[in-house]
């Protein structure tokens, strides 16, 4: 079994990773949304990235996906209207501050 500290340092490889490969911004920027915003449904992150890049939802939901499960940093809840809340998982918050530095 894995220590609590092994596994924020395997979360902290995936994501230098995830974003070694970030060549417009988006990424970084979809991170630093989470951290400063707290909570976000995926209609909303685009809203938020439309005014400054070219996305579609399609793309912005498969990458907040990526985030979520293969990263593991983002809790995923249902509203009652049925779309997602997205948030940071509070352990990794500190990690994700550091390596996309929060302005």
């Amino acid at each position: 079994m894995r220590s609590p500290s092994e596994i924020k340092r395997i979360v902290e490889g995936r994501l230098r990773s995830y974003l070694s490969r970030d060549r417009t911004g988006i990424r970084r920027e979809v991170l630093r949304l989470f951290v400063r915003l707290k909570s976000l449904t995926v209609a909303e992150l685009v809203a938020e990235l439309q005014t400054h890049f070219a996305v579609t939802f399609h793309a912005i939901a498969s990458m907040v996906g990526i985030i979520a499960s293969r990263i593991g940093i983002l809790r995923a809840q249902r509203n009652p209207d049925g779309a997602h809340n997205y948030e940071l998982k509070e352990k990794y918050f500190d990690i994700v501050v550091r390596i996309v530095g929060v302005s």
